[in-house]
């Protein structure tokens, strides 16, 4: 027989106040490669992230790629690590504390797909708060599979298991939200005002493997339409922009062009002074700060690359927690007056 969790004491017409839960990846508790370990193993087995049969995936995750990579990927977060612990954590309950103080009607918690806090323990915190309405929102603005996709699925195998099931609202991308497209903007040219701009913006967005978009993955498409409003928005031609894609890993054939890739090749065409952001990530962590704002640089600057400014992401910044307030309200419709 199914077993479904018991359910809080409040009486059913109790259970009426509205939430928002914002989601991101996860990381590890420390930045060593004991604690990197048993977060790899979670992210990795994933089959939205890593679409292998497990018979093949299984024995090289627990063999060569959880042997190597924890202590490599330590390595990396010790390089970032903030005294209050990993930027992306931060940063995301920086965020979820900055909206919760725009919308007082409304509770809001953040969530991580990968460790803690994980969904099950938030969605039942609310649940034993009174609430009835959840607005899930995955901080993804672009939707893939292998990160918005998976993020819904954590909540979606929590209500299986709730007998008296939430109504659950979920935005599975913004990536064309006016506001959201308004942030960028303004962070971007505040950025440019303090320390002025270099000869071309690399708009650079997390990959996928290329089969993921053949097989209908829209994650691409939707990178390129944010890229085209936002080069709109700061009135940049298409000589002075350019969109790429990072952080690939493995052999397969990733969508292109390769961010790390491009640090080669920018400088032989003339690019010696280059900016880089990053629209997709909407709060700095290890692929930010430490693959493109650390290796990044150094790459560039080894292929004769006289400049490199990377413009930090949204993080918790007002023009962002003002917008994403505004893309709340909008999907709250109906449940917040």
């Amino acid at each position: 027989m199914p077993h479904f969790l018991t359910e809080p004491t409040l009486a059913y017409e109790q259970q009426n106040k509205t939430a928002v839960v914002l989601m991101n990846l996860g990381t590890p508790a420390a930045p060593t490669a004991q604690a990197v370990r048993p977060y790899l193993k979670d992210f990795l087995s994933d089959q939205r992230v890593v679409e292998l049969p497990k018979l093949v995936w299984q024995p090289i995750l627990h063999g060569l790629v959880l042997t190597l990579r924890p202590k490599k990927s330590a390595h990396g977060y010790e390089k970032i690590w903030f005294k209050e612990g990993s930027p992306l954590a931060v940063y995301t309950e920086h965020q979820a504390k900055a909206l919760a103080a725009a919308l007082p009607n409304v509770i809001v918690r953040h969530a991580m797909t990968y460790g803690n806090p994980g969904v099950p323990e938030v969605l039942q915190d609310l649940k034993n708060q009174g609430v009835g309405n959840v607005l899930v929102i995955p901080l993804y603005p672009q939707y893939a599979a292998s990160s918005t996709g998976a993020a819904l699925d954590k909540v979606f195998a929590e209500l299986l298991q709730q007998r008296n099931q939430m109504s659950v609202r979920t935005l599975s991308r913004f990536y064309d939200d006016a506001g959201y497209i308004e942030a960028m903007k303004q962070h971007i040219q505040a950025y440019w005002a303090e320390h002025g701009r270099g000869e071309k913006l690399m708009l650079s967005f997390h990959g996928i493997p290329q089969k993921n978009h053949d097989d209908g993955d829209p994650y691409p498409k939707e990178c390129h339409h944010t890229a085209k409003l936002l080069a709109e928005a700061l009135s940049l031609d298409e000589s002075e922009y350019i969109v790429s894609f990072q952080s690939q890993f493995g052999k397969a054939k990733w969508v292109k062009p390769s961010t790390q890739d491009l640090f080669d090749e920018l400088p032989k065409q003339g690019v010696t002074k280059l900016d880089v952001f990053c629209p997709g990530f909407l709060a700095d962590c290890l692929e930010t700060m430490e693959e493109i704002a650390l290796m990044g640089r150094e790459q560039f600057y080894e292929a004769g690359g006289k400049q490199y400014q990377f413009i930090p992401c949204l993080n918790d910044s007002p023009v962002w927690v003002s917008a994403l307030a505004e893309l709340v309200k909008k999907n709250l419709q109906g449940w917040v007056e």
